[in-house]
């Protein structure tokens, strides 16, 4: 239907909804431009299109979950991102080379004695790049990688060959040492060895296990053994301790039976009377004795005082203790000669004298002319 076909009323509120309906595009469009405009600012910031970027590499053994793109942290902040991952040529000697752009002003933390650091960041294999904050080291001189001019711009670069700031290019690099563990497949890898290493290990501790609870089930076996046929020894034991305790059958009477406590008995009886024998002719000795030494009493004075003045010598020099000697044995030879003098033998005779052997006669000198007789006086 044609617009001049409408009603003024109709016609009317079209326009106001032709209106609200531009006013609602026109709205959308701006606010479309706007998320465009933030997401191209949050893009150029996080890229570092309008900040000043510190160009590094370093050398790793493998490209494994690192790509172009990934961000580069710091102090575990992004800081910047990796612009290139390319493999060296055959000859030489390192594997992977990565390049990496660090933004303004985060560059300022590395010095020349920071690492890059090889982190997991999962368990599909995903790595990052971690540089550490420089100026920690404590001995020789620091250098900051990088350092700007009074513009902001890159102005000089830190050089390992020379060891010294030389002014920067756009096509040098700063390289930095690599701290770069195994990766986590290598890990795995090495981890299940050990494992396969620990539980080849582990079965064989438990064979020594049961070889070892096998021996100790013998061994008890055989303590029980030992124990059973220990339980008659053990009965004995306490039969003889019983035994012990008994008067009658105490140790005294095992070691000295009844007969030989009678036999005892009746030999010290006989020592006894000999005893008393003795006794007696001891005190006729006596009697005898007390005449003898009644002569001898002038004697054993004077003897008496030498030995006294013996004694004091021997006190005031220990060298004289030869000559006493001497004069012991000398006075030992002088009684000896007493006891065979005929005049005091007779105080000196032994408890029991012995007998004396029977002298007999000594046979007559063979004749060799005379022939042996036999008992019955007959010539052979």
């Amino acid at each position: 239907m044609a617009t001049q076909d409408l009603t003024p009323q109709l016609r009317t509120r079209l326009s106001r909804l032709e209106k609200a309906v531009g006013w609602f595009v026109t709205l959308a469009v701006l606010l479309m431009l706007a998320g465009l405009a933030f997401y191209v600012y949050n893009l150029a910031e996080s890229k570092g299109w309008y900040v000043t970027k510190a160009p590094y590499f370093a050398y790793l053994e493998t490209a494994a979950g690192i790509k172009e793109g990934d961000k580069i942290r710091l102090l575990g902040k992004e800081v910047g991102q990796i612009t290139k991952v390319e493999t060296m040529p055959p000859e030489a000697h390192e594997n992977i080379i990565v390049e990496f752009e660090v933004f303004d002003p985060h560059f300022g933390y590395i010095w020349d004695d920071s690492v890059v650091r090889v982190r997991s960041a999962g368990f599909l294999g995903t790595r990052y790049l971690e540089i550490t904050k420089g100026g920690t080291r404590s001995t020789n001189k620091l250098y900051a990688t990088y350092r700007k001019d009074a513009a902001g711009k890159l102005a000089q670069m830190f050089d390992r060959d020379q060891g010294d700031l030389v002014p920067w290019v756009k096509t040098n690099r700063v390289w930095l040492p690599v701290d770069e563990p195994p990766e986590l497949s290598s890990q795995l890898d090495q981890t299940v060895a050990m494992l396969q290493v620990s539980l080849t290990n582990i079965l064989q501790l438990t064979n020594s296990l049961a070889r070892t609870l096998t021996n100790v089930m013998e061994i008890t076996a055989n303590a029980n053994e030992l124990l059973r046929d220990a339980k008659p020894i053990v009965a004995n034991a306490a039969e003889i301790t019983e035994n012990l305790k008994n008067p009658r059958g105490s140790l005294g009477e095992w070691l000295i039976p009844i007969a030989m406590n009678h036999q005892i008995t009746s030999l010290l009886t006989n020592a006894n009377s000999t005893v008393v024998n003795v006794d007696a002719t001891v005190t006729n000795a006596n009697t005898n004795l007390v005449v003898v030494f009644s002569n001898i009493t002038v004697s054993l004075e004077n003897l008496a005082a030498i030995t006294g003045n013996l004694n004091e010598q021997v006190q005031k020099n220990n060298n004289i203790v030869s000559s006493v000697s001497h004069l012991i044995i000398d006075t030992d030879d002088m009684v000896q000669g007493l006891k065979k003098h005929w005049l005091l033998r007779s105080a000196f005779k032994n408890k029991e004298p012995k007998e004396e052997k029977k002298k007999e006669p000594a046979a007559p000198p063979a004749n060799k002319n005379t022939r042996p007789t036999d008992s019955k006086g007959a010539t052979r």
